[in-house]
């Protein structure tokens, strides 16, 4: 007998393989349906050849991948891992013959039927573990029950339970050690309908205390490791469990284990949301979120300056969140109840952005048939954010100084100077030490509105960050795009990682708004946040990682030489000829 599981479902997936032929395909008339854009009607069939299942696939164009490696045909074996469009699936061969299920195969699958109907609502490892416990009770007629599991190196019962269904107290008093113990080092279902006269028992002092007649234990394995045990006990001198079909137990099982693994697995997402909810929490900075040193030491440098009513100027490559740390330094400011205006001094053309700045008056230009505020009048007794100041024409440029310098604004079309109330924060992507240089920003602009500069790090730079923003950005887009919130695989965090976020964390919001919307298995994989191999930068080794950094290294020596090598040589204290050489490589 042999079995096909989904592995990383929160809702578990099974199909017995018990027939001889068993198709697989995106058509629902299949015994195995997936779904996915590389899976077609009949993409493959599983065919028990003798003692053996062989896959092969139904066209030459058609493949399946199989523990990394693509296949048109292959015989399965134990823990093979199989890639069928957007599903892996795990090989499951569970050592019992084809017939597992004579005489006994219709009340058996009835019991399988039933706890199908009843594992379906339920979510909760509790709620799967007595449903499960609820069943080997009925089929065994069992009078008590228990769950052990193992769990970070400790044996626990979470779950044991009478054939009434209600709970036992104390439950570690009704289990025999020797039986457990031989049960774990078999690694086998095992069923004793007489303990009294079995001889590896004889004198065992937990089977005399508990006066047990008979004892059913099924060891539960994951990816082959001991997950637990399903006990049952019953001290009725009847050696009742005598009749029960050990093959079909044996069955049950294993789809038992399957199905406490992925109760434990959906446990476990459920734990590591909250502890990322409750570290979100704590890292969050406002509407900002980061708990690198780089991050934080940015936060630390708003706390300091946001009570003081100064010019700050904030740089950093699109997007990384110029716009959040402004409201962050007013949200923390005197100022924090006035107004927080806006204007991207980028996106509007010249010849209107002197108007949205200082306003008009009726007449000024055609079209000005109404006196209008500007941008400086609506921060009034608050905050005015010039974004994108970098993109700024020179001729405003000069104005802008004259307001900063007196705090009055002049309409365009006017002669009147109006006093007025505000702060000005200002930010950039463009390198205005280098604009400066080449006469395109004014330089006394430049340090009027730089009393602080504010530098932020991009994501490639800020470690462990991009963890923390792709889990938030999943938890807060999942419910305003209506699609369900999915973790991300390993691969997925590992490429996450990798990446170097050219688009920093607008990048990233993006990328996962695309992934929830068109992902359609269990977790976001690389492929789904468009992370493929081919999109990340290449491994190197340490050796090259140090060539590369020492080129870069001796370039930056030399350029502050002027090019004079002799000197670079001196000042790192190498042979000339080893920079002769690390040049001919540049």
């Amino acid at each position: 007998m042999a079995l096909l599981r989904v592995i990383g479902s929160i809702e578990p997936r099974i199909w017995l393989l018990s027939e001889r032929l068993t198709t697989v395909g995106s058509a629902l008339a299949n015994d195995i349906c997936l779904l996915g854009s590389d899976v077609v009607e009949h993409h493959a069939t599983i065919q028990l050849d003798a003692s053996a299942f062989v896959l092969r696939t139904t066209a030459r164009k058609h493949t399946v991948m199989i523990n990394g490696k693509k296949r048109r045909e292959h015989t399965l074996c134990h823990g093979d891992r199989l890639t069928i469009g957007e599903t892996e699936l795990e090989f499951v061969l569970l050592e019992t013959p084809l017939n597992v299920l004579a005489p006994r195969g219709p009340r058996g699958l009835e019991h399988l039927r039933a706890l199908a109907a009843r594992l379906s609502g339920t979510h909760s490892v509790t709620g799967v573990l007595e449903h499960l416990l609820d069943a080997v009770l009925e089929l065994s007629e069992g009078q008590k029950g228990f769950v052990i599991l193992a769990r970070d190196g400790r044996w626990s019962v979470p779950v044991a339970r009478s054939v009434d269904a209600t709970a036992l107290e104390n439950a570690h008093l009704h289990l025999s050690d020797s039986i457990i113990g031989h049960a774990i080092a078999s690694r086998r279902p095992l069923i004793i309908a007489d303990v009294r006269n079995e001889d590896a028992f004889e004198g065992a002092q937990s089977v005399v205390d508990l006066e047990l007649s008979s004892v059913l234990c099924l060891p539960l394995f994951a990816h082959g490791e001991l997950l637990g045990l399903i006990y049952v006990g019953d001290d009725r001198p009847t050696g009742y469990f005598a009749e029960v079909d050990l093959e079909l137990l044996q069955v049950f099982a294993s789809w038992a284990s399957l199905m406490i693994a992925s109760a434990l697995h959906a446990d476990a997402l459920e734990h590591d949301r909250n502890a990322l909810r409750g570290r979100l929490r704590n890292q969050r900075f406002g509407s900002v979120i980061g708990a690198s040193k780089a991050m934080q030491a940015i936060f630390q440098a708003v706390e300091r300056v946001a009570p003081a009513s100064v010019s700050v100027l904030i740089t950093g490559e699109t997007g990384t969140g110029k716009e959040l740390i402004a409201h962050e330094i007013h949200r923390r400011s005197p100022r924090a109840d006035g107004p927080f205006i806006t204007i991207n001094c980028g996106a509007i053309p010249e010849h209107l952005l002197e108007s949205e700045l200082f306003g008009h008056v009726r007449g000024a230009f055609t079209g000005a048939t109404a006196r209008r505020d500007g941008k400086f009048h609506a921060a009034h007794r608050g905050t005015l954010f010039l974004d994108e100041i970098g993109e700024m024409p020179a001729a405003l440029q000069v104005k802008l100084l004259r307001v900063l310098q007196e705090h009055c604004v002049t309409r365009v079309g006017s002669n009147t100077p109006e006093e007025l109330d505000f702060r000005v924060l200002a930010a950039t992507h463009v390198d205005l030490h280098e604009a400066v240089a080449n006469r395109s920003f004014r330089e006394d602009l430049y340090y009027r509105l730089n009393v602080v500069e504010l530098q932020l790090p991009p994501l490639r730079k800020r470690g462990g960050d991009v963890m923390l923003l792709a889990n938030f950005l999943i938890e807060r887009l999942a419910p305003e795009l209506g699609v369900p919130s999915r973790p991300l695989s390993a691969s997925c965090r590992e490429a996450l990682r990798r990446y170097n976020w050219p688009g920093n964390v607008r990048q990233l919001e993006n990328r996962i708004k695309r992934a929830l919307i068109l992902a359609s298995g269990p977790a976001l994989t690389p492929a789904d946040l468009e992370l493929e191999e081919s999109a990340l930068p290449q491994r190197r080794s340490l050796a090259e990682a140090k060539e590369a950094f020492a080129l870069t290294y001796i370039l930056e020596t030399l350029e502050r030489n002027g090019g004079n090598r002799s000197q670079t040589a001196r000042d790192l204290d190498v042979d000339p000829r080893t920079i002769f050489r690390y040049l001919e490589k540049a």
